[in-house]
């Protein structure tokens, strides 16, 4: 879907579809804005020398995701090699239209990477997974939007995702505070706006990338919520808590329940990952898989 949008700050007053991706050989970790993420990652600073020129030349910005108007598929300059212009539709619905937001090809990716100065260290060969980790953690982060947005189906049976806005450089009230306990913070963060028939609510995406289990699907997590800007999220903030805690009191009775010893088998990954303490606090959090 490209980059972000919009204006408001914090969790209570501003709290988002980045995506990080996995070399092949699994020495380095990049974000959607060609940052290193992994443990070699540190120190590096982040720039974004925004060149507006080039913008209105590309017929200037749509609002609904700061990506130029007019798709530059051409290959940037200096591009080695020929990337794919194709792109995908997604299942994300798209407000005030009946299809769905449209994902940017390879080489709009690359293009967009060169515009904001984040391409160094990204190599044309590592766009096609850039470009698939981006589009599944944006199709993962609906569907937890969906989930939030289900306590509201009576009154809305279809919401849309009106525009999105990138924000990997402001830490939500949340992500603060588990820094403060020590835990790595998010590598990005997001604030999308969903149509809810009308009504605009803005969710807060903090996406976390927890590098003791690179390499496997279980690396980025997610942390998908309403923002605190009315008491209406604030309510289903609370709604969530207590239906999610419900949940894991009847799962875990159901778990205490005797288990005939045929059906008794060795830990799975899962139990044996659950009893190693997590450096990610969002260890519990949804999962891109």
């Amino acid at each position: 879907m490209g980059s972000a949008t919009s204006k408001q700050g914090g969790e209570g007053g501003g709290d988002g579809s980045g995506a990080d991706v996995q070399k092949n050989d699994g020495k380095a970790v990049y974000d959607v804005y060609g940052r290193r993420i992994d443990s070699e990652a540190e120190g590096n600073e982040s720039k974004c020398p925004v060149d507006h020129a080039k913008y209105r030349a590309l017929g200037g910005l749509d609002p609904r995701n700061q990506m130029p108007k007019e798709p530059n598929q051409q290959p940037a300059p200096g591009q080695r090699v020929p990337l794919s212009v194709s792109r995908s539709w997604s299942t994300i619905p798209k407000s005030g239209t009946d299809g769905t937001w449209l994902y940017p090809s390879p080489q709009m990716f690359f293009n967009a990477l060169q515009r904001k100065g984040k391409a160094e260290g990204v190599e044309e060969g590592d766009m096609d997974s850039v470009v698939y980790v981006h589009n599944t953690m944006n199709e993962a982060t609906w569907q937890e939007v969906q989930r939030w947005e289900a306590m509201h189906k009576d009154t809305c049976g279809e919401p849309k995702l009106q525009r999105f806005r990138g924000r990997p450089d402001d830490l939500t009230p949340r992500a603060r505070f588990w820094k403060l306990l020590g835990y790595e913070p998010p590598f990005d963060r997001h604030d999308w706006y969903v149509d809810r028939c009308g009504e605009v609510v803005r969710y807060v995406i903090d996406f976390y990338f927890d590098e003791s289990k690179a390499g496997s699907p279980d690396a980025f997590l997610l942390d998908v919520r309403p923002g605190l800007d009315s008491i209406r999220n604030t309510m289903d903030r609370i709604r969530m808590t207590m239906q999610e805690a419900a949940g894991s009191l009847q799962g875990n009775t159901e778990e205490n329940q005797p288990v005939p010893a045929t059906q008794t088998e060795a830990p799975g990954r899962a139990q044996m990952q659950a009893a190693k303490p997590s450096s990610c606090p969002m260890s519990s959090q949804s999962r891109v898989n």
